[in-house]
């Protein structure tokens, strides 16, 4: 193992000692030096602004780092935000870390971790997990492909950073409502209760707003115990009401030092602004995020919770939409379903029935009329099959709503933008284009079963998924970790940065074979690019032909 030589302000650093009574003893160094373990990095880039720090590996294996002191920065200056917190390694190995408490805060006791001595774990062979331990994003490589990026694996510490005694906890739900809510939050109450002996846990009611405008609640394992069979969320969500001053002043003043926050990427940019006015203040509170959007748009993590249930139940519109149209001539069942941005629910859904003959998502543009139009495509489904279904999210074609482009620019208290029901307004286009042009006689039924869907409890797979993100969050804040996410990464529990989570979205990629898989499972065309009709003599149709950047050739 190499170690490395750190400047720092402390005078001192906690070593666990590993005597039969687990004591914690604080050994002195020289003020300018603070030793802490490394495995086979070359590079550490730590990125908080008071310092720039480069490696050096050495032929004696002992590396030191050497740190230049802003000399502007004076001690009561604001510090700047910190840069991403960077660890690169032989082979290309890239660790985008996560900040700890210890970062910005000298001589921090260090505490032996209690599940050491809890009969649960007793039968577990590797009670905790290895400093060294993390999960790459990217797992499908070629033979001379760099190791690429990696997350730090989530999981219990041997060493913690607070006392149990001393930890006052809060749990906020912000944002629109979601299967397994409810399940999230008991499982970090009796996570912080059972293993390590937590016993003053709040719930903020109402979300962000909740923090300066409400008393906060009390939770227990007993006042929790049941609420996994609800749907919704016991401690009541709003949008907005983020002022970050008033939020941090009230976790100062309420003497909070850990704070969940579940929500969606709003949310967590959200949180991620916390941490740092918290950081800041120099204050020690962990503040973890668990990512929430029944979409599955937040990136990184393999899929949010909620979505496998908000799929499964979008299972019994689709199934009512097909008896409907299947018990009547020219039968169409039109769906909709969530999916501001990102069509996943409406692509798995569609792919999970079987049924659908067309999903219409906000990533893949669609037009109506012309050839290969959506119009040409009903009428050809209705006379080969005398029905169809058609699914659509909530974000697809809002484009072509021309008349109503003016309020697409306003924006909820999230700052999500406002949009029109594409469905409804289709479902009136196809009415009017079947009867008035084509005068066809079609019936169609529109189902929208989106808030019912949000409101359920959430299904075995998502409760056993919360359970994972709320315990995996709890050890991170035990061990001082802060500013992350706790998230799933290529079926690891893992701890993200909070701007790997808000930077962008995950969006359905319709250049994708998932994409290509719904296609040839509904038959239907890709909308991708209308054929032009040429009407001068000795003009061929245009192609179709798309480039790498998946849009239509000009050719």
């Amino acid at each position: 193992m190499d170690s490395v030589l750190a400047p720092s302000s402390t005078s001192s650093f906690p070593f666990l000692n590993n005597n039969s009574n687990n004591r914690i003893e604080h050994k002195s160094l020289p003020s300018s030096l603070c030793f802490f373990n490394l495995r086979k990095f070359s590079t550490v880039s730590f990125g908080y602004n008071r310092r720039s720090c480069r490696l050096r590996l050495s032929s004696s294996r002992r590396s030191k780092i050497k740190c230049s002191t802003s000399p502007t920065m004076s001690s009561s200056a604001s510090p700047e935000i910190p840069q991403p917190k960077i660890v690169n390694g032989p082979g290309g190995y890239v660790l985008e870390d996560v900040p700890h408490l210890s970062d910005y805060i000298p001589d921090l006791p260090v505490y032996s971790n209690p599940l050491q001595d809890n009969p649960a774990y007793s039968v577990v062979k590797q009670y905790f997990v290895h400093v060294d331990d993390t999960v790459p994003q990217k797992i499908v490589v070629h033979k001379n492909s760099p190791r690429g990026v990696h997350f730090r694996r989530a999981g219990p510490r041997q060493k913690i950073f607070f006392d149990s005694d001393d930890v006052h906890a809060c749990i906020v739900t912000c944002g629109g409502l979601c299967p397994g809510l409810n399940t999230v939050i008991r499982e970090i109450v009796c996570g912080l209760f059972h293993m390590y002996g937590v016993r003053k846990v709040s719930g903020i009611d109402g979300g962000y707003r909740g923090f300066y405008a409400k008393n906060t609640v009390h939770l227990d394992p007993k006042v929790v115990n049941d609420i996994h069979k609800r749907g919704g969320t016991i401690l009541g969500t709003s949008r907005g009401g983020h002022d970050t001053s008033k939020i941090v002043d009230s976790i100062q003043d309420r003497g909070i030092n850990q704070v969940y926050i579940i929500g969606g990427d709003g949310t967590q940019r959200g949180a991620s602004v916390i941490f740092e006015e918290i950081r800041r203040r120099g204050l020690k509170v962990s503040v973890a995020g668990i990512p929430k959007t029944i979409d599955n748009d937040i990136p990184v993590i393999d899929r949010s919770f909620g979505f496998d249930t908000a799929v499964e139940e979008a299972q019994r519109a689709i199934n009512a939409a097909h008896v409907e149209a299947e018990s009547f001539e020219n039968g169409i069942g039109l769906v909709k379903l969530m999916g501001r941005y990102s069509g996943f629910i409406a692509m798995y859904a569609t792919l999970a029935s079987r049924d659908v003959d067309c999903c219409l998502i906000p990533e893949s543009p669609f037009y109506l009329e012309g050839p290969g139009g959506l119009f040409e495509y009903i009428e050809r489904r209705l006379k080969e099959n005398g029905h169809m279904v058609l699914v659509i999210a909530e974000g697809a074609g809002q484009e072509l709503l021309s008349e109503s482009l003016q309020s697409m620019t306003q924006k909820d208290a999230s700052g999500n933008k406002l949009l029109q029901d594409v469905a409804l307004w289709i479902s009136q286009r196809i009415k009017d284009h079947f009867s008035k042009e084509r005068k066809m006689t079609i019936n169609l039924k529109y189902i929208d079963p989106t808030y019912m869907i949000r409101a359920i409890p959430s299904n075995a797979s998502d409760n056993v998924y919360c359970t994972l993100l709320a315990q995996s969050a709890v050890h991170g804040a035990m061990a001082g970790y802060t500013g992350f996410t706790s998230g799933l990464v290529n079926g690891r529990q893992t701890y993200i940065p909070f701007y790997r989570i808000t930077e962008t979205q995950n969006k359905v990629v319709i250049t994708d074979r998932m994409w290509a898989r719904l296609l040839s499972s509904t038959n239907q065309p890709s909308f991708l690019c209308p054929k032009e009709i040429l009407e001068d003599q000795g003009h061929e149709e245009s192609s179709n032909e798309l480039l790498d950047n998946g849009k239509c050739s000009p050719n």
